[in-house]
């Protein structure tokens, strides 16, 4: 499905194909913390795919306990999170924050990974395939 998206104040925009089967919630400790909540919603699309059409993205470098880096993209003007993707060359996917898609309502989340890391009170999501850790 096609799908467009941007940042809480316009300055930088985007359009994508997804894969309705490529949103889920992700609980890592590292979503927790650059989310500022509980979890992360994600739509998983392919960098063929994803185009940005206004602005462009300032960029953080986390590296995660297991030693991958990843670019954690954001507007710098109102902070909003964007999307993340791997470090150096062209990134194969763009993990794009389901807050900033226009059609997020009609896209209900598949999966949950690192359910290992879910907060006690946050109850699992009917319907979703859930994962101890990353999927795969």
């Amino acid at each position: 499905m096609k799908i467009d998206g941007q940042c809480h104040c316009g300055a930088i925009a985007y359009e994508a194909e997804l894969d309705p089967a490529k949103m889920g919630i992700c609980h890592c400790s590292d979503c927790q913390l650059l989310s500022g909540s509980a979890f992360r919603t994600v739509a998983v699309v392919s960098a063929e795919t994803f185009r940005l059409i206004r602005g462009t993205p300032k960029e953080y470098i986390k590296t995660a306990e297991s030693g991958n880096a990843r670019v954690q993209a954001f507007c710098g003007e109102c902070g909003s999170a964007l999307y993340a993707c791997d470090t150096g060359g062209a990134p194969a996917a763009f993990n794009l924050r389901a807050g900033t898609i226009r059609q997020r309502a009609e896209i209900a989340p598949r999966f949950e990974c690192w359910r290992r890391s879910a907060l006690p009170w946050v109850e699992e999501v009917d319907g979703t395939v859930k994962f101890e850790k990353a999927p795969g």
